[in-house]
């Protein structure tokens, strides 16, 4: 029984990857039909666990489910994808704020380490395992913030906008980007001020949102004014 399940759970998985992965590819376009029989053949099983993982993308921002008509992928305007980044950086940066006052020198350090994976996952283009690690960076402080109507608030967002995040940091130089905001971040914490941390992760987050509508490759996202301001971290 316990095999039957982890096998299940194993498939549902695979489904979620390859359906995840076609659509950030672009293989499977905006407003297309996923279909189910296809994945049914494919992998050789029935459509329950391919509807569970529907459902899952579903949540998650990939696909729209349509009843009697089936799964098909998410289309974003321009408008949302600006509505979403707006909230995240405010959002965000409130936590980051008051996370300042909370955090212990061992999470500070446990950043640092977080980020030098996420330097190493950069260098290999790995974008899977940099998205999930980097998931971990934000969520740490996020915790540390406590507050947890914040936090639930912020986790409901994100998993429901998965997509265009996971699309953002699949930008071109993204990935190398987003380490050295962290390293500002993470000075930013261990000065104990709270405005800069609140800057600098709210432009983080505006900078994910408009390297996903701008498209290009990505490169450091701070003015002269905000370089000034970091320097006082000697960052």
């Amino acid at each position: 029984m316990k095999r039957s399940i982890e096998k299940h759970l194993t498939l549902r998985e695979k489904i979620l990857e390859t359906i995840r992965d076609a659509i950030t590819s672009g293989a499977l376009k905006p407003g297309e039909k996923v279909a189910e029989p296809e994945l049914a053949e494919r992998f050789g099983i029935s459509r329950t666990p391919i509807r569970e993982a529907f459902r899952q993308l579903e949540s998650e921002g990939y696909l729209t489910v349509i009843p009697r008509k089936g799964a098909v992928v998410v289309s974003f305007s321009a408008k949302e994808v600006e509505e979403f980044y707006a909230i995240k950086s405010i959002l965000e940066g409130y936590a980051a704020y008051q996370a300042c006052s909370h955090l212990t020198e061992k999470e500070i350090d446990r950043l640092v380490t977080i980020n030098e994976k996420l330097r190493q996952l950069a260098e290999e283009d790995d974008i899977k395992h940099f998205f999930k690690i980097h998931n971990d960076f934000h969520e740490l402080f996020r915790k540390a913030a406590d507050n947890a109507k914040l936090d639930e608030m912020i986790d409901s967002l994100l998993h429901k906008f998965q997509r265009l995040r996971y699309a953002s940091l699949s930008k071109p130089g993204r990935m190398k980007v987003s380490v050295q905001e962290h390293v500002k971040i993470i000075e930013a914490f261990r000065a104990r001020d709270g405005k800069m941390a609140e800057q600098l992760v709210r432009k983080n987050a505006e900078y994910g949102g408009r390297v996903l509508m701008e498209g290009g490759e990505a490169v450091i996202p701070f003015t002269s004014t905000e370089k000034m301001a970091a320097s006082q971290l000697d960052i």
